[in-house]
């Protein structure tokens, strides 16, 4: 797992707020950090969640170096960690061949959020789907929020 540093953005020291989802993104090369972040808003408000609620960010490791996903932790104020493809294979979460075909694992924001929330973090939804961009939400376990 690699990681990026999280960005000056502040949080609420509000403890009702506390960060206890994991963003799952996948996405295409050359995706914007407002497409990403819209996408992560529509995942989120689904739930009935903000921003703030997020921990950090997941995605496939190859995708760290993308300058959407880094504006798009930034924002968040959020660590971005990338697992490599093998990793998110093993996840046990519908996929996609095409997907699979492409980056080497069948799923990438699900399987993402899932390896990083780590052993009793559980998937939220199915993936939230825009144009360039998937995201999902792992709920962390509950001890990990505390």
């Amino acid at each position: 797992m690699t990681a990026e540093a999280p960005g000056p953005a502040s949080r609420p020291d509000d403890p009702s707020s506390a960060a206890r989802v994991v963003l799952g993104l996948g996405l295409r090369r050359g995706a914007d950090a407002a497409e990403l972040l819209r996408t992560a808003d529509a995942a989120l408000a689904a739930h009935g969640l903000d921003r703030s609620a997020v921990a950090l960010v997941a995605t496939l490791d190859g995708k760290l170096t993308e300058p959407g996903l880094r504006a798009a932790a930034r924002e968040l104020g959020v660590p971005a960690v990338g697992h490599p493809a093998a990793v998110l294979a093993a996840v046990p979460v519908a996929g996609s061949a095409r997907v699979a075909a492409a980056v080497g694992t069948p799923s990438v924001a699900e399987a993402a959020a899932l390896a990083s929330a780590g052993p009793g973090g559980r998937l939220l939804a199915p993936r939230t789907a825009s144009a360039t961009a998937t995201a999902a939400l792992a709920a962390l376990p509950e001890e990990a929020t505390r």
